[in-house]
């Protein structure tokens, strides 16, 4: 597992279009759960989620989430 710890979260923002990405791509951002530019999702930080955040690196803006609540 990537993650140091079981509440490890990042944020996942959509920022770039997805006009002229491949069906794949769009796919991918789709599990994501991003649907529109400016869209963001906490997501846990998991191997698949990092995964998916390499193959659309291009398209997404990734941050850090403190485990704190």
């Amino acid at each position: 597992m990537v993650a140091d710890s079981k509440d490890a979260r990042i944020r996942v923002r959509l920022r770039g279009s997805e006009i002229g990405a491949t069906d794949r791509q769009r796919q991918t951002i789709r599990g994501l759960g991003l649907r529109n530019i400016g869209d963001s999702r906490v997501l846990g930080k998991t191997a698949a989620v990092v995964g998916m955040i390499r193959k659309v690196a291009h398209l997404v803006e990734v941050e850090d989430v403190n485990g704190g609540r």
